[in-house]
């Protein structure tokens, strides 16, 4: 572990800092923290904390001994003074004279105490900051301490790598009690320059910002040092298949064996992030990977993230994927099963009233392909791929040097179930479309685009497809919410097949295709030639067909149903004048919605359709529309808003219908038009 302090950049922070108002203390504490933060070895998405004992001054002008510590919901890696909320350190050092604290009661302590009522909730472990002396103190979770302290005899381990230079705190689950114990063992020795949480990771302090960082990189290089030195044979590999199949092949059957079933075809779907890499590989193909995954997280701040542990299921034979979706149930299904034994059987040993989680796994690990994270969004997803590393990481060394003996299951229970993430998790609704992922096509143009951010707005990632890729990209940037952009020509069925891979690579799969691309071609019907009509066939028909296709494909793998949804236009029921090669294609597309809703409603996969009419887009240019308002003797305001409403219809117009569609669970087969009201167009 290198350490990376530097005096210059230390200096200039405390310059910049001064200049906002900032002291010296609080600009270093900040500055190490993000050192600390920014080594995922260390600290991982909101693990760790930091504090600095100092002086701060309330609204009316008094001046506080206070205790700055990293706020809930920080990143250490980026954290701002503001992130690390001052407290009254009189009333944290009076608690340690009770007997007894509630979690609920330690946090209403905490921000009655705060000097800005409008900071964020210290950390949990605030107490243990304030009721040891040192000005500042550092905690991580890093993986060299928890090879050590996750072993069956951690304590005489522990005095046999640190000697006497740290104090061991047995475990105890953070809050109170810890903070108390964990004073005590201080106390007991005042040399000690650290504590060692067994279980849990490593607290260090120091007169000073460096002193306190410069011990946490000394003594977790004292602990890699060790493992390295003291490491045994690798365990034996796993025989795998001599044709492994892809991660792309088995990502949608995982991804829908993950997705929670709530009854009648409904599902809280999983958004997949595949992870792979030749250290991942080496480990996961150990043939203890299940019993390994099996014995628990490595800290139990992983359980937020990867709930009692990862999930291993054998690795793919390409020759028998026919097979695999039952294998990955069957795994999917013992989880869960035991997960529900794990929530009853402790959730049975108090009153208190809780609510179970899902039982889903949040970390699948494949030998000889990799691992994927699950997670509502793609940011939780790949927060369970980075907490997988670092699991793989601390296991390989407690493995190295003993065997990886974690907290048990029983102790973990109360902090994955503690009363305070339970209150968070209650006032937390996802939106409609939260794990759900859309393909675009057209997905750069107006109606394309408008879908995009309607539809990621409402909690969906959207795969947005357009023949230019830089526009993809930019329509996929303004639509937000992890939205990627794919250039490709959907007419070309290599390129179509491309762009639903890169779905899957993504995000795990695909859940409702919104087939939009379109463009019109002018003439008199019996005067076009038939390169005209087939080159429109082939994007305004045989392009839906395709993508269709792909997104079935992708469906039931997955077995969670899905929605098709296709832009069919007014010419599709009433043809204008010079419109045939634009307006037959778009026929035949109507009724080919209208196949996929009679051929796949029984694997819950609906499919519908959008009549809409005279929306700029890039299909309904300025050009066109200056044309076809002259050739009807109307201004282009008149042309525009020619309907039975008076108003122009826009792309957002056909987006709300696009979003209705996909929201509607028990209809298909529909034609929902989008026009402002034009009989001849109107269905009968």
């Amino acid at each position: 572990m290198k350490n990376l302090w530097n005096d210059a950049d230390a200096e200039k922070m405390v310059a910049d800092y001064a200049k906002k108002g900032v002291d010296g203390d609080l600009a270093l504490r900040v500055y190490t923290t993000r050192l600390l933060g920014g080594e995922p070895r260390l600290v991982l998405h909101g693990g760790g904390n930091t504090s600095c004992k100092t002086r701060a001054t309330d609204l009316v002008g008094d001046e506080w001994d206070v205790l700055c510590v990293k706020g809930s919901g920080w990143d250490m890696a980026v954290i701002e003074p503001q992130g690390l909320p001052a407290v009254k350190m009189g009333a944290l050092l009076k608690a340690r004279a009770l007997t007894e604290l509630s979690d609920e009661d330690m946090v209403a302590l905490q921000r009655s105490n705060l000097i800005d009522p409008a900071s964020p909730n210290p950390s949990v472990e605030t107490l243990l900051h304030a009721f040891l002396p040192h000005k500042f103190v550092d905690h991580t979770h890093s993986t060299a301490i928890l090879a050590i302290v996750d072993q069956e005899d951690s304590k005489a381990l522990v005095k046999r790598v640190f000697g006497d230079r740290l104090g061991y705190v047995p475990y105890i689950k953070p809050g109170f009690d810890l903070a108390k114990v964990a004073a005590e063992v201080f106390e007991a020795d005042p040399s000690v320059e650290g504590l060692i949480l067994d279980k849990h990771g490593i607290f260090t302090f120091g007169d000073d910002a460096r002193q306190a960082y410069d011990r946490m990189i000394h003594y977790v290089n004292v602990a890699e040092e060790y493992v390295a030195k003291n490491g045994k044979p690798k365990a034996a590999k796993a025989a795998l298949p001599a044709k492994l199949a892809k991660a792309s092949d088995i990502a949608p059957m995982l991804r829908g064996a993950v997705a929670v079933a709530r009854g009648e075809g409904r599902f809280d779907r999983m958004i997949s992030d595949f992870r792979t890499s030749d250290a991942i590989i080496d480990f996961i193909n150990s043939a203890k990977i299940a019993e390994l995954a099996g014995r628990g997280v490595s800290t139990p701040d992983l359980s937020i993230r990867i709930k009692t542990g990862p999930m291993a299921i054998p690795a793919p034979d390409a020759d028998k994927l026919g097979d695999y979706k039952a294998v990955i149930r069957s795994h999917v299904e013992t989880f869960a099963k035991d997960y529900q034994a794990y929530f009853e059987t402790n959730d049975a040993l108090d009153d208190v009233k809780r609510t179970m989680l899902d039982p889903m796994p949040r970390l699948t690990l494949v030998p000889g392909l990799g691992m994927f994270g699950h997670g509502r969004t793609l940011k939780d997803a790949k927060i369970a791929s980075d907490v997988g590393e670092m699991w793989i990481e601390a296991v390989r060394g407690a493995e190295a040097i003993g065997n990886f003996q974690p907290l048990s299951k029983a102790d973990l229970f109360p902090l994955e179930y503690w009363s305070l993430e339970q209150a968070k998790l209650a006032s937390n609704k996802p939106k409609p479309l939260t794990g759900q992922v859309v393909l675009i096509t057209g997905g750069a143009g107006a109606i394309g685009a408008a879908t995009a951010k309607l539809f990621a707005a409402n909690g969906a990632h959207a795969v947005i497809v357009d023949l230019d890729p830089a526009k993809a990209a930019e329509a996929a940037k303004a639509a937000g919410n992890n939205s990627i952009g794919v250039g490709a020509d959907i007419t070309d069925p290599a390129e179509m097949r491309a762009a639903f891979d890169k779905a899957v690579a993504v995000y795990g799969g695909v859940d409702i295709l919104v087939s939009n691309a379109g463009a019109a071609w002018e003439g008199r019907i019996g005067e076009l030639d038939d390169a005209t009509l087939r080159k429109s066939f082939e994007l305004n028909f045989f392009a839906h067909q395709s993508a269709a296709q792909n997104a079935v494909r992708i469906m039931l793998e997955q077995g969670t149903g899905g929605v098709l949804l296709f832009n069919t236009s007014k010419q599709a029921v009433n043809p204008g004048p010079k419109f045939g090669a634009y307006g037959i294609p778009k026929a035949a597309t109507l009724f080919l919605s209208r196949q996929y809703a009679l051929d796949y409603g029984a694997h819950g996969i609906r499919s519908n359709a959008v009549n809409a009419d005279r929306i700029r887009s890039g299909l309904l240019t300025d050009a066109m529309i200056a044309s076809r308002s002259g050739a009807r003797g109307v201004s282009e305001k008149e042309y525009m808003s020619g309907n039975l409403l008076g108003q122009e219809v826009t792309a957002d117009d056909v987006a709300q219908a696009f979003l209705h569609q996909a929201l509607a669970e028990r209809t298909t087969a529909d034609v929902t038009t989008v026009d402002g009201g034009n009989i001849a167009a109107a269905l009968r």
